[in-house]
């Protein structure tokens, strides 16, 4: 059967393939775009098929609109996509409060908004999958992205909770966590603060070197996610799983060995000596 989906972000990017990928197999697609003529050439090629919304997701009462209305156009929603966001690059001495505010508004913020906008539909039918695209940069954090993790790691606690709350209605809920690709991201999709002269010794050192995925590889994978008969509740797109799994490695041998310690803070070595 056929499926209805609802993608933030759609006019460019993994949001553009997502779409293109369900309307090439014959679902149904409203997506968001703060300029709406971005979306064209997905209604030109597709026609009714996919509707256009403008949107803006920071403007909460917006959200709910835009939500009701592709609702009513395509009679249900079966699959969210909360895709929309963008980067911003500054060591957290360089970080202005409006860029960081800025940050949380879209990444996280935004998502909430959409997030709470689908919930009463899919509530009611008793089904639907949403998809809350983070990141690597969820679970791992590079330095001079601070804004941009933190935006990334609170929607996915965020999500953590959401799951448990809303399985008894059959909605599932999958955190996408994409490596780098070669999208817009990395270019007029970032923001970049101003930079404190006194960093320029650690500035120097954090490039990385990054090996971009294909885009359109996406495309299978994301079909592949909202059709699972028992979604994951985290997955990957592209190679970050051998770097994540190392850093998780150390967390965990962190913890153990202070576990003394947090046990102390408990208080249980007073108990198991009285």
């Amino acid at each position: 059967m056929s499926k209805t989906w609802f993608i933030t972000g759609a006019s460019r990017g993994l949001g553009r393939v997502w779409a293109e990928a369900a309307l090439g197999r014959g679902d149904r697609v409203a997506g968001t775009a703060r300029n709406p003529a971005a979306l064209e050439p997905l209604t030109a090629r597709f026609g009714d098929a996919f509707v256009p919304v403008r949107l803006d997701i920071t403007d909460r009462a917006a959200v709910f609109g835009a939500v009701a209305h592709a609702a009513e156009r395509l009679g249900r929603l079966d699959v969210v996509v909360n895709n929309a966001g963008y980067g911003q690059v500054g060591l957290l001495e360089d970080l202005t409060e409006a860029e960081l505010r800025a940050q949380l508004e879209t990444n996280f913020f935004g998502t909430v908004w959409v997030t709470q906008a689908v919930l009463p539909v899919l509530r009611t039918q008793r089904s639907g999958r949403i998809l809350q695209v983070t990141s690597e940069g969820g679970v791992r954090a590079y330095p001079g992205l601070g804004a941009y993790h933190a935006s990334k790691w609170a929607v996915e606690g965020l999500t953590e909770s959401l799951a448990q709350e809303v399985a008894a209605f059959d909605v599932h809920v999958t955190i996408v966590e994409p490596g780098p690709y070669a999208t817009e991201f990395g270019g007029d999709s970032l923001r970049v603060s101003a930079e404190h002269p006194d960093y320029a010794a650690v500035r120097s050192t954090l490039a990385p070197a990054f090996e971009l995925g294909d885009p359109l590889a996406t495309g299978p994978a994301i079909l592949a996610v909202a059709d699972a008969e028992a979604p994951p509740r985290r997955v990957f797109f592209g190679k970050s799983f051998a770097d994540v799994e190392q850093i998780y490695a150390e967390r965990l041998r962190t913890w153990h060995e202070w576990q003394p310690v947090a046990l102390a803070a408990f208080g249980e070595p007073a108990r198991q000596n009285a």
